[in-house]
């Protein structure tokens, strides 16, 4: 059996063939078999000043952000480096990373400036 893509809107991997489309039963986006290539290639994330921001790059916070569940604040100026973009998320939450003292967490493009 082949693997089908997980879907290019939500990255959910229960996607499944209905005649020449795929679908995705979680978020019921549909697409053909060649178009998820082509529509992640076209999606970029820009960070708070309008910068192009690319797996692996280096960024720092721009204000204060409070951390749900945490005694202290992400302070403005702190540096994340080794950032991940995650495509098609629509919480806004697009980067993956791991911040010293506070662990792993995501984050908002639009509180990020790249270095």
């Amino acid at each position: 059996m082949d693997k089908l893509p997980n879907c290019p809107k939500c990255n959910s991997e229960y996607t499944y063939e209905d005649g020449s489309l795929l679908v995705c039963p979680e978020c019921a986006y549909e697409w053909t078999a060649g178009a998820e290539v082509a529509g992640e290639a076209q999606e970029v994330i820009k960070d708070a000043n309008g910068n192009v921001l690319n797996d692996g790059d280096t960024v720092t916070i721009i204000k204060d952000l409070k951390v749900k569940g945490a005694s202290s604040a992400l302070k403005q100026g702190t540096k994340v480096k080794n950032i991940r973009l995650l495509y098609g998320v629509s919480d806004g939450h697009d980067i993956d990373c791991k911040i010293d003292g506070f662990g792993a967490m995501k984050l908002k493009s639009s509180v990020v400036k790249k270095i």
